[in-house]
């Protein structure tokens, strides 16, 4: 049950390029139908292409932008995104459950700021680490990030995540 985040940004850029297209041809479809001067030309954008040197640096470097940002397009669409929601293992025959990456992160923020001698805490909760960064108070003990250490393992404990990040405890100054 992983739950991945959505591709709304390509597919929302996708869909505002084909709508300008789609309203700039229409446009100059009535506008034709109408007798008007039409916004786009058409046979000025032929003679004009037709002239055009396919080998020319301008032509090379307008396809080769248009290919990558296609490019880029196709993989953020096909590659998986980011687990918005992480399994936990199964205990006692229970159902598969998930809990989201936020409220782990947040759970594990909690229990790391709950150790004496912790004044505040950064955490990032990655795929296979969990990275804490401490400001310790002027009286915390030498022991800290052991202590940090513990606690947040213990609470990783509770949750049980189906994949087990390995924690890492970076103390910082005063």
């Amino acid at each position: 049950m992983i739950r991945r985040s959505r591709r709304s940004l390509p597919a929302t850029i996708v869909a505002l390029a084909g709508l300008a297209v789609c309203a700039l041809v229409a446009t100059s479809a009535i506008q034709l139908l109408i007798n008007e001067r039409p916004v786009l030309d058409y046979r000025r954008i032929a003679e004009y292409v037709h002239g055009l040197d396919w080998t020319a640096l301008p032509v090379v470097i307008a396809g080769s932008a248009l290919a990558f940002f296609g490019l880029v397009l196709f993989l953020a669409a096909v590659l998986p995104g980011r687990a918005l929601v992480l399994p936990l293992q199964e205990g006692g025959g229970a159902s598969i459950a998930g809990a989201s990456r936020r409220g782990i992160r947040a759970a594990l923020q909690a229990s790391a700021v709950a150790v004496d001698g912790v004044a505040a805490v950064r955490l990032k909760y990655r795929r296979r680490k969990v990275k804490a960064k401490i400001t310790p108070t002027r009286t915390a003990p030498d022991d800290l990030g052991a202590r940090v250490d513990e606690a947040v393992i213990a609470q990783l404990d509770r949750i049980g995540p189906q994949r087990r990040p390995r924690v890492h405890t970076k103390i910082g100054r005063v």
